[in-house]
């Protein structure tokens, strides 16, 4: 090739690099395509299947009663953070719905966009509240919290989910968007084909790795408000605070996953019975794992860690985790080194006026 080079005259050299670059942009043209037809293919699949579920309900007649009981009008809503362990949590949603009867939906918002405009926030929280054909019903998606309350519905869904350390996030992340996984591994990801690991693009100061890549999960918690979206912003952070407090049954971290998992099962049976040992037993519980992922120097690390946008996003992810932790202290006692979930520890006395 070499050789061939040399005795190639220049302009039949430039035009054989022109040919070159044309056909790889061709290509690249096709790649595109063929995952946007595979994206719309997706949808199409997926208002068939919504059609043929409201048609065999349509066939079987309408309901006499459409009042559910109160265990079945239960919805859960995952609005998964990208990178948290999201996939091996919902694989055993999906693995336990048909034994324990309950419907499994991906919200699928395009280009992964977490924001919803207002007029599919109200086509989103009407399709929760009153499609009783999919409850009980867990939903998940990369979405951010979206106040029921204000859309003036009776009966919130219930929300879970699960953070992780930022820059564990960040690094796996990054690795993901030029590697992939072991999940999908044929999919052509958007930065494939870029080398350069983590450390390299911190040090050179790249986009990919810069702090402002942090904020995610603060405004993934805060919500849908544009200051949410602020980077940097202490009232999204105080706003994600309050809303994991007071508007999430529970939120874990992906270094304990499993002990979330037991939680979830102690107190949603109706969802998750049996979640526990499928996790430790079953084969999807690690299913999705970045590839070629590299663990980042101290050095980068530190770097990080500068970062005031850093110092937010782990204040938050710190904040999570004391509050899962004190939860779990009050749910189990460890024995043995496992962990056991505590029988019922309150009963009912002095109950008057007395029966005859």
């Amino acid at each position: 090739m070499g050789l061939l080079r040399i005795m190639m005259p220049p302009k039949l050299q430039l035009l054989a690099v022109v040919a070159f670059a044309v056909a790889m942009l061709f290509l690249e043209n096709q790649i595109q395509k063929l995952e946007e037809s595979r994206a719309k293919l997706e949808r199409a699949i997926a208002r068939h299947e919504v059609r043929e579920i409201e048609q065999r309900h349509t066939m079987d007649g309408p309901r006499q009663d459409t009042t559910l009981d109160e265990e079945e009008d239960i919805v859960i809503i995952y609005n998964r953070v990208p990178k948290t362990a999201s996939t091996s949590f919902t694989n055993i949603a999906y693995d336990l719905c048909a034994k324990n009867r309950y419907h499994v939906l991906h919200i699928n918002t395009t280009k992964n966009n977490p924001v919803m405009s207002l007029q599919d926030q109200v086509r989103f929280v009407k399709n929760i509240t009153t499609w009783n054909e999919m409850k009980p019903g867990f939903y998940h998606g990369h979405i951010s919290y979206l106040d029921f309350a204000k859309f003036g519905v009776k009966k919130k869904p219930i929300y879970i989910n699960v953070i992780r350390d930022p820059i564990e996030r960040l690094v796996s992340y990054y690795y993901f968007l030029r590697f992939g996984d072991d999940y999908r591994p044929g999919l052509r990801r958007r930065k494939q084909g870029d080398k350069k690991t983590f450390d390299e693009c911190v040090a050179e100061g790249g986009s990919d790795c810069a702090p402002e890549k942090l904020w995610l999960q603060i405004p993934f918690f805060c919500g849908h408000s544009s200051e949410c979206w602020n980077v940097g912003s202490r009232w999204a952070m105080d706003q994600a605070k309050s809303n994991l407090i007071n508007e999430y049954f529970l939120v874990g971290v992906t270094e304990e996953l499993e002990d979330f998992i037991m939680l979830l099962e102690a107190a949603l049976p109706r969802f998750f019975r049996g979640a526990t040992d499928l996790y430790r037993t079953g084969k999807k519980s690690h299913l999705r794992k970045t590839t070629e992922k590299k663990l980042p120097t101290k050095q980068t690390i530190a770097k990080l860690q500068q970062s005031d946008i850093w110092k937010m996003e782990n204040e938050f992810y710190e904040f999570a985790l004391e509050q899962f932790q004190f939860i779990r202290a009050h749910a189990v006692r460890e024995k043995d080194g496992d962990l056991y979930i505590l029988a019922q520890n309150f009963f009912y006395e002095k109950i008057y006026p007395k029966s005859n």
